[in-house]
């Protein structure tokens, strides 16, 4: 069995590998401390679960999502996150994730929900069930950063934890134009003229 565990924290994934080797001893377990190692990593080898972390530099692990679901559709990938599952659960499901865990929770929820996904099933907790529900249920009322494209949620959520236009660029390794260009649809989209609102809007809904 073929395991590979992307994050750009290498103490996380020492972590993530002691914990599958010792459930799964025979397991080949590779690292990547990218989302563009990921992507190199998913051409070169057939993997049977893919770990990856939601924010990583140079590609964020939902744009590692697409192209692995591009490269490889059938290939499960579970993601990791720090962030509440309100933020991107729904997000990452629809782009074709098999599970969506909390970096809190994976220390007891790891191997449980490694082995649901290898059996051919997607993993959904009941909190996760919950926000799925309320989402489907106010599909004609979404809040404004669900009218954002992925690319563009990133990217709101950057420049509400305080970063520059020329930061942002480099750490989505874009020019500095396209990175104006996704602020200006997302002010659009959002109907919101500064960054200042931008911020507040993030915070008020706990996307910051």
């Amino acid at each position: 069995m073929n395991i590979l565990i992307g994050d750009d924290h290498s103490i996380l994934r020492k972590g993530i590998r002691t914990i599958l080797t010792e459930a799964f001893p025979s397991a080949n377990i590779e690292e990547a401390n990218d989302g563009v190692e990921i992507i190199k990593k998913a051409v070169l080898k057939k993997w049977d679960i893919i770990i990856s972390d939601i924010s990583m530099p140079h590609k964020s692990g939902l744009e590692v999502l697409r192209e692995i679901k591009h490269i490889s559709p059938k290939t499960p990938v579970l993601i990791l996150s720090v962030h509440s599952p309100d933020q991107y659960a729904v997000r990452t499901l629809k782009a074709g994730a098999s599970g969506y865990l909390t970096k809190e929770s994976a220390p007891e929820e790891l191997v449980k929900v490694v082995k649901h996904i290898l059996g051919g099933h997607k993993y959904i907790s009941p909190e996760i069930a919950e926000i799925l529900v309320d989402y489907h249920a106010d599909e004609n009322e979404l809040a404004l950063h669900e009218t954002l494209s992925n690319r563009e949620f990133e990217i709101l959520k950057l420049i509400a934890s305080g970063k520059t236009i020329s930061e942002i660029a480099v750490v989505l390794t874009l020019s500095i134009n396209t990175v104006s260009t996704y602020r200006f649809r997302i002010m659009e989209k959002m109907k919101m003229k500064t960054n200042a609102e931008l911020t507040r809007y993030a915070v008020t809904h706990n996307l910051a």
